[in-house]
């Protein structure tokens, strides 16, 4: 899925407005519909509601909303917060609508106009959209704050409001903390940075019906991986593979009391389907090794610590650092296998810290290597950083720079290839667990190793990993989750692939129903006439 920015969103709009054809005001009733649809599923009987409008086209949406909710007998107030003397015409149509269907909206001027707010409440936040490029100020400031400070559960329509989407926001600028965020179409880049976790909750992306063509065409940099992604791209077996069909993955790490870490990722690359799976590790994790893994072939270093880096095997993928150590030996040794592999390569955990200590070792690596950091790891390689956006520029940097994919772990693992980031849809904070990483490393070299690209198997290996704490969730065990129960819930990661159901695809023959009942062919405003009185 591509994440648009905010100039894209517009010309998404321009587009199906004049492709589909769509008027302006029908497509705003199009995407409030299909929000409301989502807020009628929520627990919101026997609570009030207060809808806080904007005077530009996001609060046009609030007011459509206001309209449903109160002609579906919700118990709503709706409010039109004047920040300017300024209105856009779907905002000014729609207060019209609003006015014919019985609602009149309470202007609010200053914080002496705001209604009563109880914890209980429901918050829709309607009062600035993606369009805003200056702190709120003045009585949206005021507004904004007071909801903050209600403790009530707001929902936001399609950005939360005082939230850039493109930039960071500023020192001390006040915005809507959200529980819920109704997006429309695509997500929107600031849901996915950590600074902006306080203001998005959670997120349901809407598709509201925009011009197809247009979406499959505009270029973007951002994208967000779902299961469509993997779907696109996944490699079904033929009648007549073998194991020398899946490639032969090769994990490389471990030391004296750190060989779990080697078990889980050579399992891992085992279970995700490589054909063959060589663990090297030192002599002192053989026999847990050959027992915890029988189908794994080993080969060994030094007695507690790799020191040589000289298998035998010839694999098609290697994985390289779980649980490795980063002793002055272990370092030489792996400076000089990074001088002589060919191999594709996948780089996690203590061979990043070398790295990080020996940067003439990253002119070594073979292209489009993948390095797979949290982020402390990333700091020791590039630096600190200002903002979530200044992150994002320096791994673009440092990933065009050594021609390498660096896979960023947290909350929506991020990809990134040169100017290209990948924003990842699954998982939630059941992987913050000890060996989850390991356990990535191993199912990406594992892919790597059937000849997925090495693109194509960062993107994979992230979105299964994450899928199986999906599961975990949805059985109720997140805090008892472990690195060992992504391996066991694989099969069912991989079977939900090919379940997918498209949830957020907007009921379009009930809003078209909808607007046949309630709507004329003829032109809404023929003969509207606005009154400067009513504001």
């Amino acid at each position: 899925m591509k994440i648009l920015n905010a100039k894209q969103m517009k010309l998404a709009d321009q587009a199906t407005i004049k492709n589909e054809p769509i008027t302006s005001i029908d497509l705003m009733e199009r995407a409030a519909f299909r929000c409301v649809q989502w807020i009628e599923e929520q627990d919101i009987e026997d609570k009030e509601i207060h809808v806080f409008c904007g005077m530009g086209n996001n609060g046009g949406d609030g007011l459509v909303i206001a309209r449903y909710l109160y002609e579906d007998d919700y118990m709503t107030g709706t409010f039109v917060v004047h920040f300017s003397d300024t209105m856009s015409n779907d905002f000014v149509t729609n207060y019209q609508r609003a006015e014919d269907a019985g609602i009149y909206a309470a202007s609010v001027h200053s914080l002496d106009d705001m209604p009563v707010i109880n914890k209980d409440d429901i918050v829709i936040d309607a009062i600035f959209g993606l369009g805003l490029n200056k702190p709120p100020k003045g009585i949206a400031k005021e507004v904004i704050s007071f909801i903050n400070k209600s403790g009530a559960t707001v929902y936001s329509v399609d950005v939360p409001s005082g939230l850039y989407i493109d930039k960071p926001i500023e020192a001390n600028q006040v915005v809507v903390k959200a529980a819920f965020t109704l997006t429309f179409q695509s997500p929107k880049l600031a849901f996915l940075l950590p600074d902006n976790e306080e203001y998005v909750k959670e997120f349901l992306t809407i598709d509201i019906g925009l011009d197809e063509k247009f979406l499959d065409e505009i270029s973007v940099n951002y994208h967000f991986t779902t299961s469509k992604t993997i779907e696109s791209f996944f490699k079904y077996r033929t009648r007549f593979s073998h194991k020398g069909s899946f490639g032969h993955a090769l994990i490389i790490g471990g030391s004296f009391g750190k060989i779990g870490a080697t078990v889980l990722a050579t399992k891992a690359a085992l279970k995700i389907g490589s054909g063959l799976v060589t663990a090297y590790i030192p002599k002192c994790g053989y026999t847990i090794l050959q027992t915890a893994i029988p189908e794994v072939m080993v080969e060994v270093d030094s007695a507690d610590q790799l020191e040589f880096f000289n298998f035998k095997v010839k694999p098609t993928a290697i994985g390289v650092g779980v649980g490795m150590g980063t002793s002055d030996k272990t370092a030489k040794a792996f400076g000089k296998f990074l001088k002589e592999n060919t191999t594709p390569l996948v780089i996690d955990a203590d061979a990043l810290n070398i790295l990080s200590k020996n940067k003439e070792f990253l002119n070594y690596l073979p292209k489009d290597t993948i390095l797979t950091p949290h982020p402390k790891e990333l700091e020791r390689l590039i630096g600190n950083w200002k903002n979530d956006y200044d992150k994002l520029e320096k791994i673009a940097l440092f990933s065009k720079k050594y021609n390498c994919i660096v896979v960023l772990k947290g909350a929506n693992t991020v990809v990134v290839k040169k100017d290209q980031f990948y924003f990842n849809a699954s998982g939630n904070p059941a992987l913050a667990t000890a060996g989850t990483g390991d356990v990535l490393t191993g199912l990406i070299t594992g892919l790597l190793a059937q000849s997925y690209t090495p693109l194509q198997a960062s993107l994979f290996g992230v979105f299964i990993h994450g899928r199986t704490a999906d599961f975990s969730a949805s059985l109720g065990y997140m805090e008892t989750f472990t690195a060992s129960d992504i391996i066991n819930l694989l099969p069912e990661a991989i079977n939900s692939l090919f379940e997918y159901e498209d949830k957020l695809k907007p009921s379009l023959e009930d809003f078209e129903d909808f607007m046949d009942d309630n709507f004329d062919d003829d032109d809404f405003l023929d003969d509207f006439l606005f009154d400067d009185d009513l504001y």
